[in-house]
């Protein structure tokens, strides 16, 4: 996990941040087809990410989102405040006080929001938590002029140019998603359609909940979560790829993501989660 552990914080310490970790062989992106050309990309900034206690996240809203529903902030299912849920478990709708500090496009935090509640977190088939906060989207713009980041509702492309924003540590990765993996393993936890990133984005602890972000649309469709760091096999902090053939792939250097799209579908009227909505296949408790 990129998580800010006392080992990740030591390994910044003695290596700089700058520092690069070893690099997998060259590799062919998984199916999906490459995305082709586009016009210029988006200015892609630090406007709408949070910084958290532990990790980065976005204020998010869905393209059904109106400017009057409680905004909503993402993040890792692993970087909940609770604790990490265990393999299998969906935690909807518990009580939080979290608070997370609002940046502007400098990265200069510039408010606090405060959650009243965890909407949903899981570590199962994804890595995601989703707060509500106490405040509205439209309260934030008028307040300290910050929109929150769209999630795309259709499936990120190989080849696209991506940014990876950390709240965390006011820092910006450029790279392009690599490819997709069928299945990651990293200890007990299975995360499915999986994007990797190039080389470039090499992520360390304190990116975990960042939004990826497409640098041409800046729309969200993905949340950065993890890496290989040491070259083990499937472990903690070591994830494996597994292809639909059973065949495991250690890449060590390289980082991953996990999609966003099939989040929206999952939220209604006034960004309320509805896991039983058509098209919605998050996990459910």
């Amino acid at each position: 996990m990129n998580k800010p552990l006392l080992a990740a914080l030591s390994a910044v310490a003695t290596i700089g941040l700058g520092a690069t970790p070893a690099l997998a062989a060259p590799h062919s992106p998984a199916p999906h087809s490459v995305k082709s050309a586009k016009s210029a990309a988006v200015t892609v900034d630090f406007a709408g990410t949070v910084s958290l206690s532990n990790c980065s996240g976005s204020v998010i809203r869905f393209p059904g989102s109106a400017d009057t529903d409680p905004a909503l902030v993402l993040t890792n299912g692993h970087c909940l405040e609770t604790g990490m849920p265990s393999a299998g478990q969906v935690i909807t709708g518990q009580s939080s006080s979290r608070t997370f500090g609002l940046l502007n496009s400098a990265g200069s935090k510039i408010a606090t929001l405060r959650a009243n509640q965890v909407v949903y977190s899981t570590m199962t088939d994804t890595d995601v938590t989703i707060y509500r906060t106490t405040t509205t989207y439209a309260a934030i713009k008028s307040s300290y002029g910050i929109s929150p980041l769209t999630v795309q509702d259709t499936h990120p492309v190989a080849g696209t140019a991506i940014k990876v924003v950390s709240g965390y540590w006011k820092r910006i990765y450029s790279c392009n998603v690599d490819g997709f993996v069928y299945r990651l393993k990293e200890g007990d936890w299975t995360f499915k359609d999986s994007v990797r990133y190039t080389s470039a984005c090499n992520t360390i602890g304190g990116t975990s909940g960042s939004p990826v972000i497409d640098a041409t649309t800046g729309k969200v469709v993905a949340v950065n979560n993890t890496g290989n760091e040491d070259g083990e096999r499937c472990t903690v902090n070591n994830p494996c790829e597994v292809d639909a053939s059973g065949n495991v792939t250690v890449r060590q250097g390289i980082n991953y993501a996990q999609e966003t799209y099939n989040i929206p579908a999952c939220f209604t009227t006034g960004n309320k989660l509805n896991l039983s909505a058509a098209g919605c296949t998050l996990p459910k408790p």
